[in-house]
């Protein structure tokens, strides 16, 4: 017995049994989903809805041929089929147009993405010097420090004025001796 999870115990047999299960179900879609060889070149002649119906197949639109995708190279050769009568996947977009658009969102997400990384360089740059709003917060704290330090001042000689007029001004040294002549 081997820990399972949440369960509790779990048989040692049940994990190879599930793998095995899980590989069989893997085999049998892969085997259901290989096209037939021949089916491309059974639609030629016919639509481009036909032939695009299996993903294998590539549409030449120039002489209605229904051909098997060289799946060797990403594009298709010109000696094939010209990429403006190209069509794979769907009837309405040829090759031409597919590449053009790729690239224009291609480097448009490019364009995005290197803004984002320049604003946030930026962001990090401003964030590391001080603006102007702290230096001039920082400028007035400042300013308001030595202001009471003016007036802490100030009031300590008033008081200390009013204490001498008054005798009770403390003299420096408390602690003198007394000294009789």
């Amino acid at each position: 017995m081997a820990f399972g999870g949440p369960r509790g115990l779990v048989p040692r047999w049940e994990l190879p049994v599930g793998v095995a299960a899980l590989l069989l179900l893997l085999f049998s879609v892969t085997a259901a989903q290989e096209p037939s060889v021949a089916a491309c070149s059974q639609n030629t002649n016919r639509t481009c809805e036909e032939c695009l119906k299996n993903v294998s197949c590539l549409w030449c639109n120039a002489n209605k041929a229904c051909l098997d995708y060289p799946v060797t190279r990403i594009l298709p050769p010109s000696s094939l089929c010209t990429l403006s009568s190209a069509r794979w996947g769907v009837c309405w977009v040829n090759f031409e147009a597919l590449i053009i658009t790729l690239s224009v969102v291609g480097g448009a997400v490019l364009l995005a993405l290197a803004a984002c990384c320049c604003a946030c360089c930026c962001r990090r740059k401003r964030s590391r010097k001080p603006d102007k709003e702290e230096e001039k917060a920082a400028r007035e704290r400042e300013e308001r420090r030595v202001r009471q330090e003016e007036r802490r001042a100030e009031m300590k000689s008033r008081h200390d004025e009013i204490r001498k007029k008054y005798g009770l001004f403390k003299e420096e040294n408390p602690y003198a001796r007394f000294e009789n002549n």
